[in-house]
């Protein structure tokens, strides 16, 4: 029973393994009008932003400088932002920010505005072909296994699907171990370690 080995480079390449995973025959084009290639697509597009929300070292990035409108002093989202959040050592409790209306939003001062630029930890979301290959295979592989659910029921092609699942995703977990610098202190963030222990946090002086 065939099921996707390779990672693929483009979302036409992912679509062909997750067909051939089902027993469909490849395309040459991404025609939405065919039941099963639009399924596939779907499927593909779904998982990977699914996969991309979790929050990998490829698609975090710290220290983003957001600027304000000139005239609204509104921050404007761009469409590939996932999440955001206030970096904390550029701005400790001044803000706490979420994605609101297409807009940056501070619930804690309750303002869309800002007066100054603001530094924040952005999650992206990248399209299929810019994405690691080993996440393109993964992504690819949980695509696969999806739509041999919706679209074939068989518990044996379900079983190795999964399990092809599973190792390409230990693959991308030792790739972000590697890449993402982690230590039992937490993340490395530029040259600084998170310190666990701080003095001065721990004893609050009145």
């Amino acid at each position: 029973m065939p099921f996707p080995t390779n990672a693929a480079s483009t979302e036409l390449d992912a679509v062909n393994q997750i067909l051939s995973s089902v027993g469909q025959a490849p395309v040459t084009t991404l025609d939405l009008q065919n039941p099963e290639v639009f399924t596939a697509v779907n499927t593909l597009r779904e998982q990977s932003k699914q996969v991309q929300i979790e929050g990998w070292s490829f698609n975090t990035e710290r220290h983003y400088v957001l600027k304000p409108d000139t005239t609204t002093k509104k921050i404007d989202v761009p469409s590939n932002m996932l999440a955001i959040d206030s970096n904390v050592a550029q701005h400790h409790d001044k803000y706490d920010l979420v994605l609101r209306n297409g807009f940056v939003y501070d619930r804690y001062n309750h303002t869309y505005t800002f007066e100054e630029d603001v530094t924040a930890d952005v999650l992206w979301y990248w399209d299929f072909q810019y994405l690691p290959p080993g996440m393109q295979a993964y992504i690819t592989a949980k695509a696969a296994r999806m739509a041999a659910t919706k679209m074939v029921g068989d518990a044996q092609l379900n079983q190795l699907l999964q399990e092809q699942e599973a190792t390409t995703r230990a693959a991308v977990i030792e790739e972000e171990c590697n890449q993402g610098d982690y230590s039992f202190f937490g993340f490395r963030d530029g040259d600084n370690y998170y310190n666990s222990y701080q003095p001065y946090r721990a004893l609050s002086r009145q």
